[in-house]
């Protein structure tokens, strides 16, 4: 008995020493792992967070006007607000910083074209003369449009530490006693988006066309041969986008070697206008991308036994239904992902369209750059690419979608 219960107490402690090696391997990889989540997280997901989030930030309004604010939520929004709030107005703009004051003219000016010049001249006026006790008509001496109910109503929606007003403005949109569309000549965002998913829609096409029956071709070859037509594949992957982009203005241009090449051969007779418009933009991208259609379209291909077409074709199927019925859906998971990294690629491209393309052929990425750096709008420019980030999870979710539903029909 005493011999069985030590054998017992041995097995049972040989038994826990892998669970105790595999705990304390995976405790190695989580410490080693650590420093690697703690950097990504301060340098990569949190600058994206705090972006993202001033798409919703509405600090500046708040700061700037706190005595306004404190007493406009008793107004019930009809006629002009009480006296008070006049005056809290009037002793927000005297008596409040000049860069907060700056910045709420800017932010108003976001809402409504012209308050910006309504805030600056108004907040002059009263450090030069003090509000007195006649402020309303103070105020409205000013400038006429204290007079009416505008500015106040605007003043009274945005009161809070949130708004919609940049999201709603990414879609060409107000909320102005309802949702509305903007007036016709303001409308833009909505034409550029649409415009950055059909650049993004030709582009995944034209790569499709060309790197399909080159990643089967490379998939029929011996492995040494497939491997040097693959450096030329990689080879846009060694140079510069904007080297890449500005090679194609070269090739493209009107005294470009495509269209002497053309006229030589008298295809045509005036050069083509082949750069600085969306043929331009198409083949520099595609140029740019081909890579990332061919290797996972290569990946599947390589996989796929000939013998499977060859039965087919044995079974009486012509090479068209061979194709179409047996390999075309083995190829189907490398087609998908291809489209899908060219796509999601495309839709955040920004060098290539702004150098080779014309006015009417930049994409989103383009506004979000120019809203940052030259109009100072991040709101708005977080707004668009909260837009861009959303059709990225929709674009990789329907990806799931169709792969689970491929699995399902193998099985």
């Amino acid at each position: 008995m005493y011999a069985t219960g030590v054998s017992s107490t041995e097995n049972s402690a040989l038994s826990a020493l892998p669970s105790r090696r595999r705990s304390r391997e995976q405790t190695r990889a989580v410490i080693l792992l650590l420093p690697l989540a703690v950097f990504m997280l301060l340098v990569f997901a949190l600058p994206i967070g705090l972006f993202l989030l001033r798409a919703l930030d509405n600090s500046e309004i708040p700061a700037a006007l706190p005595r306004t604010i404190a007493v406009i939520g008793d107004w019930n929004g009809e006629g002009l607000p009480p006296e008070k709030v006049f005056a809290a107005l009037a002793e927000d703009l005297a008596s409040g910083d000049r860069q907060l004051i700056a910045t709420l003219g800017r932010r108003l000016n976001y809402q409504q074209p012209g308050y910006r010049g309504l805030i600056g001249s108004t907040a002059r006026a009263l450090r030069q003369d003090a509000p007195g006790p006649e402020i309303r008509e103070q105020l409205v001496a000013i400038d006429p449009a204290w007079g009416t109910q505008e500015p106040w109503r605007i003043i009274k929606q945005e009161a809070g530490p949130l708004t919609s007003l940049y999201l709603l403005s990414a879609l060409d949109l107000r909320f102005d006693q309802g949702l509305k569309l903007v007036a016709q000549e303001s409308r833009i965002y909505v034409d550029i988006i649409v415009r950055t998913f059909v650049i993004a829609g030709l582009v995944t096409l034209s790569c499709l066309l060309i790197g399909f029956p080159f990643a089967r071709l490379l998939a029929a070859l011996p492995n040494g041969t497939a491997n040097l037509l693959m450096l030329f594949v990689l080879m846009p992957f060694w140079t510069s986008v904007v080297i890449r982009s500005m090679a194609w203005i070269l090739l493209l241009q009107s005294q470009g070697p495509v269209n002497g090449l053309l006229q030589w051969l008298e295809i045509v007779d005036q050069p083509l206008e082949l750069v600085f418009n969306r043929f331009g933009v198409v083949i520099a991208m595609t140029h740019v991308l081909i890579p990332f259609m061919i290797f996972p379209l290569y990946a599947t291909m390589k996989s796929i036994p000939e013998t499977y077409v060859r039965a087919a074709s044995a079974l009486g199927a012509g090479p068209l239904r061979a194709f179409v019925d047996v390999y075309l859906p083995l190829a189907s998971p490398g087609v998908i992902a291809g489209c899908l990294l060219v796509f999601i690629t495309a839709l955040g491209y920004y060098v290539t369209p702004a150098l080779v393309g014309g006015a009417g052929d930049q994409m989103l990425s383009f506004f979000i750059a120019f809203n940052v750096s030259r109009t100072v709008n991040w709101g708005l420019a977080s707004a668009l690419a909260i837009l861009l980030l959303l059709a990225i999870v929709v674009l990789y979710l329907v990806y799931l979608l169709l792969t689970n539903r491929g699995e399902r029909e193998l099985i």
